[in-house]
């Protein structure tokens, strides 16, 4: 879609509490495909209440999807590290298709002069360390798979040990996503894409190989748990001392078991 085109597509959205709508996404970015979903985002005043239109349309052939956001919204992208690497980087690379009285310039320009400070590193730590807990119970999920060659425990074991994980790592180091679909290239340049964290992820989410060819479903399950190790290693001193012992337990558990785990004993 043209420039004209698309600012005729978000005037289907307008509606009077809007003050900017904005498009992010690929084809923002300008390299959308036949497939790619055109993201609307409206920036809506302060008390606008529920505004019709959110949601996904199917306009044209394309799905149209568009969300609403509030100042408030807005203000924790700021200033919520988990928020933050989610959309600032995006935010920099979008396209404003209506903006009453420049709301969105303002807010995009904070974008571009956004700083990763302190205050939000200390968070990242503390949501990442949090987010080690809740992914133990897919860590035992995929040690019990191993344990009862079960793809089901596997498969779901292997969501935490990929996605989460990658998520972990993502909010750990502060990586700005420039799109959800950037999130596996632009998290493992964060960590060092030849390194084992890297490496293991790759086996685990089934895009790496295993001895010149498609890792199998043990394979992958395997990688995960040593992709578990791995993250927590990187961690290191940002997690918190009441999560170090059920992180610890975790890592001396699959340390233990997955050896034996992968052989079927």
């Amino acid at each position: 879609m043209n420039r004209t085109e698309l600012e005729r597509l978000a005037r289907n959205f307008d509606a009077p509490d809007v003050r900017a709508i904005a498009l992010m996404g690929s084809h923002a970015r300008g390299d959308a495909g036949p497939y790619s979903d055109v993201d609307l985002v409206r920036f809506v005043a302060a008390g606008a209440g529920e505004l019709e239109g959110a949601g996904s349309h199917l306009i044209d052939g394309l799905l149209v999807v568009v969300s609403n956001v509030t100042p408030d919204a807005v203000e924790r992208w700021f200033t919520q590290a988990a928020e933050a690497v989610t959309v600032v980087g995006g935010l920099r690379q979008a396209q404003p298709l209506l903006d009453r009285e420049g709301v969105f310039a303002a807010i995009q320009a904070r974008a571009h002069a956004f700083v990763w400070t302190p205050d939000l590193q200390a968070q990242a730590n503390a949501g990442a360390s949090e987010a080690m807990v809740g992914w133990i119970e897919e860590a035992h999920k995929g040690l019990e798979g191993l344990r009862r060659q079960d793809p089901g425990r596997m498969l779901n074991g292997l969501f935490g040990l990929t996605f989460g994980l990658s998520r972990v790592m993502q909010l750990q180091r502060g990586v700005l996503l420039t799109g959800d679909n950037g999130f596996y290239n632009e998290v493992a340049q964060a960590v060092g894409p030849d390194s084992p964290w890297a490496q293991l992820r790759a086996v685990a989410f089934g895009v790496g190989e295993v001895h010149g060819r498609p890792p199998s479903l043990r394979e992958r399950v395997v990688a995960g748990l040593g992709l578990y190790v791995a993250t927590a290693e990187l961690l290191g001193d940002a997690i918190l001392p009441e999560h170090r012992p059920l992180i610890d337990a975790t890592v001396q558990r699959i340390n233990n078991s997955v050896e034996r785990a992968y052989h079927g004993e």
